[in-house]
């Protein structure tokens, strides 16, 4: 019971403000020293806590990570996803209309291939601009809203990409 006092307590005291700010600050700056923290083979863990209530219970973050290494001799790469980011002029960590979702790219014999998971986006709603070797996906339906930058292996024409979409899966070919 004093356990869950206190909680309640923290709670009132600095809201969903405190709680998640704090959680939120602490992801940002992980996700910042995760891709060094990789080069130099160390392992990291960060757990956290949302305390309820406060004047942003309506705010909703979406935040994540993905680590990534292949075959080949290829470095282990961290990158992140989500709505969740470090204002660079504030430093405060805030949350964003537009979502970055989770790009995967694969370089086949014959295309490379581009993967982006869009949950709730059809093909209609999705506008690709190419330029040299990077790629911006960008994707819109309702309050569900996507961008990303990409950097491709080399440089592309849009006449030369296939796409599709199913299941808010993107899937773009990119033909030398």
């Amino acid at each position: 019971m004093a356990k869950e006092d206190k909680r309640n307590s923290k709670s009132k005291e600095g809201g969903l403000g405190t709680g998640l700010g704090g959680i939120l600050t602490g992801l940002a700056n992980l996700v910042e020293n995760l891709a060094e923290l990789a080069e130099k083979g160390q392992e990291v863990s960060k757990t956290g806590e949302i305390l309820g209530g406060g004047p942003e219970k309506g705010v909703r973050g979406i935040y994540g990570f993905n680590v990534k290494f292949g075959l080949g001799g290829e470095q282990l790469r961290v990158e992140p996803f989500g709505n969740i980011r470090k204002d660079e002029t504030s430093g405060q960590t805030v949350v964003q209309e537009i979502r970055e979702p989770i790009i995967d790219i694969f370089e086949e014999k014959d295309f490379t291939l581009v993967l982006a998971e869009i949950p709730g986006i059809g093909l209609e709603n999705v506008r690709l601009e190419i330029q040299d070797d990077l790629l911006t996906v960008h994707a819109e339906k309702g309050d569900k809203k996507y961008r990303k930058e990409v950097l491709l292996p080399r440089s592309y024409s849009r006449e030369k990409m296939v796409v599709s979409c199913n299941n808010g899966i993107l899937e773009i070919k990119c033909f030398a």
